[in-house]
C-alpha cells in the first residue's frame, strides 16, 4: 500500500504547484561592506546616509560621493522596505513616496528606469570610492554603464551639483521618521 502512496502524493503535490499562480522571485539588493561598517545593519546605514543626506540637500552641492551614496541609499530602501521582515508593518505608507521619489532622482541623474537596483547601488558606490581616492578618470568610468544614460562625466556633473529633489527629500525625511518613531514601530527601538 505504501508503494502506491508515494506517487499519488508527489502527483497530488505537482497538481497543485501547477495550479498556483506563477510569482517572481523577490528582488533583492545589498549594500557594498564599506558602506556598512559602524553602522550596524544596511538598513540602519542606508537610513542614516539617505536621511542626513537629504534632509539639508542644500549641503549635498559640492559634495559628488555624498550625493552619490545617498541616492544609492534611496535605491537599497526602495527595494528593501517593503520586504524586510523588521519593518514590514511600519513602512506600507513610505513605499509608494518612495517609489514617487525613485523615478525623480532616475530622471534627474539620467538612470535608465528600468535600470537593475542592485547594479545602480553598485556602480554609484564604486564611483564614489574612486572620488575618494583622487580618481575622477576611474569614478567617470564607473558611471559609464548603459543604464547612466547621460554617460559617465555628465553622470559625475550632476552628483557634483545634484538639483533640489523635492520627492526625494520628502521620502527620506519620511522614512526616518517612520523607523525612527517613538512608539516602536521602526528600527530606532529594537
Amino acid at each position: 500500500m505504501m508503494r502506491f502512496a508515494a506517487p499519488l502524493v508527489l502527483a497530488l503535490v505537482a497538481a497543485l504547484a501547477a495550479c498556483a499562480p506563477y510569482r517572481e522571485p523577490a528582488l533583492t539588493v545589498s549594500l557594498p561592506r564599506d558602506a556598512v561598517q559602524g553602522a550596524g545593519d544596511p538598513l540602519r546605514s542606508a537610513l542614516s546616509l539617505a536621511s542626513s543626506a537629504f534632509a539639508a540637500p542644500r549641503r549635498l552641492a559640492g559634495q559628488p560621493v555624498v550625493a552619490a551614496h545617498a541616492i544609492a541609499s534611496m535605491e537599497f530602501l526602495t527595494v528593501d522596505l517593503p520586504q524586510n521582515p523588521r519593518v514590514r508593518g511600519s513602512v506600507g505608507a513610505v513605499v509608494p513616496q518612495l517609489m514617487q521619489a525613485r523615478v525623480e532622482w532616475r530622471a534627474a541623474l539620467g538612470i535608465a528606469p528600468d535600470a537593475p537596483p542592485q547594479v545602480v547601488i553598485d556602480q554609484l558606490f564604486a564611483a564614489g570610492r574612486a572620488l575618494e581616492a583622487g580618481q575622477q578618470a576611474a569614478a567617470v568610468t564607473a558611471l559609464s554603464n548603459p543604464i547612466f544614460t547621460r554617460g559617465g562625466a555628465a553622470t559625475l556633473a550632476v552628483l557634483s551639483d545634484l538639483p533640489v529633489l523635492r520627492q526625494t527629500n520628502a521620502a527620506a525625511v519620511q522614512v526616518s521618521q517612520q523607523l525612527q518613531s517613538p512608539d516602536g514601530t521602526g528600527i530606532g527601538r529594537r
